[in-house]
């Protein structure tokens, strides 16, 4: 697999520190509130990597955490007037509410910041005794970015460009030593959740939590680390800064970053009013026509996100659970036999889709051309077999549909038992059929459509599957 590589602006062969297994760490969530559109583009298209890295026979330790202590984490808890804990033990339950209606699987591990302060501590220990950082009287304590000349490494950035974070720019900051220094531990205020320090009582800077956390669980150096491109700079940047200083060893190989999203061709903003969650989104759109329409993009690319583009991934990923349903309904009526010089011929163009998949999935995540190739096999599919095809055919090609639409994380929902008055309404239609009452007939299909349901007439009989 090759990945573009935002610290060397270059794609690059992945070559794993260990053999046979990958170490990821994504960033995750700030548990305030139910995560927006643009939160999900990298969950989605970081848990896509995750699943092509095991296809490929990777054993794969994905590492995302969620972030449970903040400065809007304890406005928001104080205007609701509960804890910071219970805030953030909500909003976790509802990421994972909205992760698995998106098909985003469970990381290996979700670290929580507020699990990991002993860690946070040690680490900020290190990097003052060796220089990097300083406390000052206040209780606070900063990382000296003059101390590690490699800073803006992977942003580009200078060090008197960079911008604090939101947590950081809430307070003006007088006893730094320089500007561009940042906040690696904050000094308790009146109200404030804190904990115990060599510096007195306070709370972690967030730049600080994702180093100590991923380097507990992946090791000092690791191989991948993603996350938004609204996160290089001064995140990412800010990691390397704190790991790298403490270490004195690369702290990740490969970097990847998603493009942003726009909403209907702006900026997504609260101000514009196009600010949507999951959530909102999903009272009126099933969320794994959000998953396709989002991975119908490179990665990198920007992409717009509008109720016709994700009207168009829900036709698309109907035709998919067509083609899907089709393959379980022809082999339940095909037979074993020999596969013919056709069928054979057939089967070969099948490897070659996979094929042509995999290729497009190492090239740095190609999920646009991977999904290509799933609808070319599928357009292939409905041409070639039929009732009269060998059941070899059909179960290889529901094999393969299967396999490449799950590294994608589509084609999730199982085959469903009719409800018991659709089924009735089923059976009476082809009663009615048989009688030729064509009235009655249409009348039944008009009412199981009206219910949600699609139905198909064919040479063995009704097909009826639950419109997506």
């Amino acid at each position: 697999m090759k990945i573009y590589n935002s610290l060397t602006r270059r794609k690059e062969e992945f070559k794993p520190i260990q053999e046979g297994k990958a170490g990821i760490y994504a960033c995750g969530p700030t548990v305030y509130n139910y995560f927006h559109i643009g939160n999900a583009r990298p969950f989605i298209t970081f848990d896509v990597l995750r699943r092509q890295l095991e296809r490929e026979g990777y054993d794969v330790t994905f590492v995302q955490n969620f972030t449970d202590i903040d400065d809007k984490m304890i406005r928001r808890a104080n205007e609701e007037g509960i804890t910071v804990r219970e805030l953030a033990d909500r909003f976790i339950a509802e990421y994972y509410t909205d992760a698995r209606a998106l098909g985003i699987r469970p990381a290996t591990v979700h670290p929580k910041a507020t699990d990991h302060i002993q860690e946070i501590i040690q680490l900020i220990t290190k990097l003052i005794d060796n220089g990097h950082a300083y406390a000052v009287p206040s209780g606070d304590v900063y990382y000296r970015v003059s101390a590690f000349p490699g800073y803006g490494k992977l942003s580009g950035q200078r060090t008197e460009d960079r911008e604090m974070g939101a947590s950081e720019r809430l307070n003006v900051e007088t006893d730094k030593e320089a500007a561009e220094d940042f906040t690696l531990w904050k000094a308790q205020k009146p109200g404030e959740p804190a904990w115990d320090s060599p510096w007195g009582k306070g709370r972690p800077g967030w730049h600080i939590e994702c180093s100590a956390m991923s380097m507990k669980y992946l090791g000092d150096t690791f191989d991948i680390h993603c996350g938004g491109k609204d996160l290089l700079f001064p995140h990412h940047e800010n990691e390397i800064a704190q790991s790298e200083g403490a270490t004195g060893k690369p702290y990740v190989h490969y970097w990847m970053h998603n493009g942003f999203i726009n909403v209907d061709n702006q900026k997504m903003s609260k101000s514009l009013n196009n600010f949507f969650t999951v959530r909102d989104i999903s009272a009126e759109f099933d969320l794994e026509a959000v998953r396709l329409f989002m991975l119908s993009a490179h990665y990198r690319s920007p992409i717009n996100f509008s109720r016709e583009q994700i009207e168009a991934a829900s036709a698309s990923l109907n035709r998919l659970y067509t083609a899907r349903d089709q393959l379980l309904f022809l082999k339940e009526h095909c037979r074993e036999k020999e596969l013919t010089e056709e069928e054979n011929a057939y089967l070969g163009r099948v490897a070659e889709y996979e094929k042509r998949f995999d290729t497009a999935m190492d090239d740095d995540l190609n999920t646009a051309d991977a999904l290509g190739a799933i609808f070319e096999m599928v357009k292939d599919a409905n041409v070639t077999l039929n009732d009269t095809s060998s059941l070899r055919a059909v179960e290889q090609t529901l094999k393969s549909l299967k396999a490449l639409c799950d590294v994608l994380g589509i084609l999730a929902k199982q085959e469903e038992t009719l409800p018991e008055e659709i089924q009735q309404m089923v059976n009476e239609r082809a009663e009615a059929r048989k009688n030729k009452n064509w009235a009655r007939s249409d009348e039944l299909r008009d009412a199981i459509k009206a219910a949600g349901y699609i139905l198909e007439d064919t040479k063995q009989g009704q097909k009826v599957r639950k419109d997506v």
